[in-house]
């Protein structure tokens, strides 16, 4: 099947009726691949005025006219009409082809074929047009494969951008859905293409797409599939949003405008009951932030897609921040109401900020552009108190249990964006943990980040046991607990009288309690080893316990 939904000329030529003809092609054996969207027979001169293009025509030669005036005019003619190709079946009328029609089909480009045995019209037409029909159903089958499976993505929990990836997959071209006026929504790349697409290109591809839009004669490269998403409204309401499918991989065939038109329907019914536009907003750009931060984008693309999202930093130091909601993720109805009301609490920042959400890792990055990098600590403070507002205003902060973690990279340019990103997200994950903070700062919780990639494994744990195992089961059958006197003292880097007024204890107590702590891990709290040892213990019993 081809471009236009019908059967190539060289299939025609292979079905057993045509085939039992002995065909020869005479002109044209490059243009095989044109399509056949139906066959017509016909003997009378004005035959071209009767087809609408695409046809099959299969002659005797009668209506072509006995001189060669007439003989080219009707091949122009034919041409003219965009057929596909003329049959002629030699026999009475033409023992062999008059040079006329060979040398008119030359210079139209027509494919002109010659049969060398008298077939049945009527059996070539109705075997032609079987091929058409039952290649027609194979695109509605494959059509309604990719709505099953659009379907079968949401039962299973998933949302809109699944919907496009699968239908981006099967086009093997990026898709992306905007909104009626033309703002992008969600893009989503293409797997199946000749030269697949890398996660960067979508946004390279939307910013080309929209640079020819500022031309409004220009229009959208020739092959694009656009589909409207209903809206369920009248006039301007009636479109809700829109799919776009530019031809940058391969060129697109019917077969995926029906596919982007039953997944439009399934889009259409989402997105009125879930109001997913400022979610998919969000997802976009949490896509974007996490490429860059894994190296799928690089620092020279970078600030033309962040622009492509609405992000114009200046010439400033760029900061990223990593907010991790709770263990269990936000359910999917919540993420819309976060990301609204976070952005709405970070416009009292001041600065520009790009913010996404990560859904499956429970993940809100963004990155926001300092003026200075003196502004860091400032900056911090209030984007980490916009955050946590906006938890609470969508209603996702739980009585009791754990606070949202904030997390603050390093300021710098773009390519240090993008490490700095990957490293508050990994920190983010391992400062579940820790004691509440405001905000924590990346630079200080390496160690920690080290033992949270070590949590699993069983050296770490054994660790813990010999360095702090005597004192964790003393605790546990004790009612007055030594582990806090030691973190503190630890806290404090082995200061007795900082330690002593922490815990509002004289210091005979407090050296009481020291005391007692050597005795059971047989250590000398004196000793710098032991302090650091014991130090490493208590923060790596975060990530294991």
């Amino acid at each position: 099947m081809d471009e236009q939904a019908g059967i190539s000329v060289r299939r025609a030529l292979e079905l057993p009726g045509l085939r039992g003809g002995l065909p020869e092609v005479v002109v044209g054996a490059d243009r095989l691949h044109r399509t056949v969207r139906w066959v017509h027979a016909g003997e009378v001169p004005n035959i071209a005025s009767l087809l609408k293009g695409g046809e099959l025509l299969l002659t005797t030669g009668i209506g072509l006219g006995a001189r060669p005036a007439e003989q080219r005019a009707f091949v122009r003619g034919l041409a003219d009409r965009g057929i596909a190709a003329l049959v002629v079946e030699l026999g009475p009328r033409f023992g062999r082809l008059p040079t006329a029609v060979v040398e008119a089909a030359r210079a139209a480009g027509l494919p002109l074929v010659q049969l060398h045995r008298e077939v049945p019209f009527v059996s070539v037409t109705e075997e032609i047009h079987t091929e058409i029909v039952n290649g027609h159903y194979a695109l509605l089958r494959q059509a309604e494969e990719v709505h099953r499976r659009c379907t079968d993505a949401l039962l299973d929990g998933g949302g809109v951008p699944q919907v496009l990836r699968i239908l981006a997959d099967f086009a093997g071209n990026p898709v992306f859905l905007e909104t009626a006026d033309g703002q992008l929504l969600y893009a989503a790349a293409g797997a199946s293409g000749a030269a697949p697409p890398t996660a960067a290109e979508p946004l390279q591809v939307w910013a080309g797409l929209r640079a020819q839009r500022a031309d409004r004669e220009a229009g959208p490269p020739a092959g694009t599939v656009l589909v409207d998403v209903p809206g369920g409204g009248h006039g301007a309401g009636s479109v809700r949003a829109r799919l776009v499918l530019p031809p940058v991989a391969t060129p697109l065939l019917p077969v995926h405008r029906m596919a982007a038109e039953r997944a439009a329907g399934i889009l259409a019914v989402v997105l009125m009951q879930a109001r997913q536009e400022d979610e998919l907003a969000a997802r976009g750009r949490g896509d974007f932030l996490t490429d860059l931060a894994e190296g799928r984008i690089t620092a020279d693309d970078a600030p033309a897609q962040a622009a492509v999202l609405g992000f114009r930093p200046g010439h400033g130091p760029l900061l990223p921040v990593v907010m991790r909601l709770g263990p269990e993720p936000a359910p999917p109805g919540n993420w819309a109401p976060l990301a609204r009301a976070v952005l709405e609490e970070l416009s009292s920042v001041g600065v520009p900020v790009l913010l996404g959400v990560r859904p499956v890792e429970g993940r809100v990055p963004l990155l926001l552009a300092l003026r200075s990098e003196s502004e860091r600590a400032s900056v911090a403070d209030r984007v980490a108190a916009a955050l946590r507002a906006g938890v609470e205003r969508a209603g996702l902060e739980r009585p009791g249990g754990p606070r949202p973690v904030v997390v603050v990279g390093v300021p710098g340019g773009w390519a240090a964006a993008s490490a700095g990103l990957r490293h508050a997200a990994e920190t983010a994950a391992a400062a579940r943990g820790l004691p509440e903070r405001p905000w924590h700062d990346a630079r200080r919780l390496d160690i920690d980040l080290l033992l949270w990639r070590l949590r699993d494994h069983p050296d770490l744990s054994a660790f813990v046991d010999r360095a702090i195992g005597p004192l964790l089961a003393h605790d546990r059958a004790s009612r007055a607990p030594l582990l806090p006197t030691l973190a503190t003292f630890l806290d404090h880097a082995g200061r007795k009288a900082e330690t002593a007024r922490e815990l509002h204890l004289n210091r005979q107590t407090l050296y009481n309690r020291l005391a007692r702590i050597s005795e059971l891990l047989g250590t000398d709290l004196d000793d710098p080893q032991t302090v650091l040892a014991l130090s490493l213990a208590l923060r790596a019993r975060r990530h294991v316990g």
